[in-house]
């Protein structure tokens, strides 16, 4: 991955946002951050200032400290995602009717059922409710979602296995 602010000519015209809560593991602070010129900063700032509450100020020392500590443990958590995501993937590509890409930056999956003849709503709740499994509809994201679900990957490779025999043996009785 390269940021387009690598690229010449591309800094002074970019606006990057960011936040903590997947890379730091930081969900539920609500955090983020800018990077753009300084006379956009000011702008920004301002509306920010106007739109948001506050960031309660422990908070944004663990950014800063998430930002300039020592990067090891993010390095590790990517490892693994990447491990589960894997897993997850390979696992739904067996399961009849279901076609999974690898997503490369986040901890969800978005594979295709148009195949299994059922609509995402519907595939999404027989899911929870016959198999135990949690998927959320593609149309959760919009009408262009209809024909996929989203997993989710937090979790242990052994939940995400279980989740996948549940997912099998359901559809082995269903598709």
């Amino acid at each position: 991955h390269h940021s387009i602010m690598s690229l010449d000519g591309m800094k002074e015209r970019t606006i990057l946002l960011d936040g903590f809560s997947k890379t730091y593991a930081m969900t539920g602070w609500r955090m983020g951050y800018g990077v753009m010129r300084a006379d956009l900063a000011t702008h920004i700032a301002r509306l920010m200032t106007n739109s948001n509450s506050c960031t309660a100020s422990f908070s944004q020392i663990a950014g800063i400290e998430a930002l300039c500590g020592p990067q090891d443990s993010v390095d590790a958590m990517r490892a693994e995602f990447k491990k589960r995501r894997d897993v997850m993937v390979a696992g739904l590509n067996k399961i009849k009717g279901f076609s999974c890409r690898a997503p490369h930056g986040a901890f969800y999956v978005f594979p295709n059922i148009t195949q299994t003849g059922w609509t995402s709503k519907k595939l999404a709740d027989a899911l929870l409710e016959e198999a135990g499994v949690a998927a959320l509809s593609g149309t959760a994201f919009g009408a262009f979602g209809e024909g996929y679900l989203r997993f989710s990957v937090a979790n242990s490779i052994e939940n995400i296995e279980k989740a996948l025999e549940r997912i099998s043996a359901w559809a082995a009785k269903n598709l």
